[in-house]
């Protein structure tokens, strides 16, 4: 019985780790996240997912992680009102490849609603 406990445990944690990795249920739920965030922060829906989704195959879980903690500053609207605006915030990030991918995900984005 307790062997059977055990395998079935190994084939649960072996589970959850194929379906983190190879499956990509960790980066479905970073990019679902970060959409939700995109769009209740003012930016539109399919640009949202454009860049969420560039975003969270780009950046490791720790890079997505500290985008999590943009807040507006003293003097700021709460909800960036153009991309310039969201980049200097990202730019606070001090992460140079999280604000490369932001500014490139952003822009082919555009692009692709156009």
């Amino acid at each position: 019985m307790k062997r059977i406990l055990i395998v079935l445990a190994l084939l649960a944690v072996g589970g959850v780790a194929l379906w983190a990795t190879i499956g990509g249920g960790l980066q479905d739920t970073a990019e679902g996240r970060l959409e939700d965030e995109f769009v209740a922060r003012g930016l539109p829906q399919p640009m949202a997912g454009c860049m969420a989704q560039r975003m969270a195959q780009r950046l490791s879980v720790l890079q997505l992680r500290k985008l999590e903690n943009l807040q507006a500053q003293e003097g700021e609207r709460a909800i960036p009102l153009s991309i310039a605006e969201f980049l200097e915030r990202v730019r606070r990030v001090d992460d140079g490849e999280v604000l490369e991918v932001a500014a490139s995900s952003a822009a082919v984005c555009a692009f692709a609603r156009g």
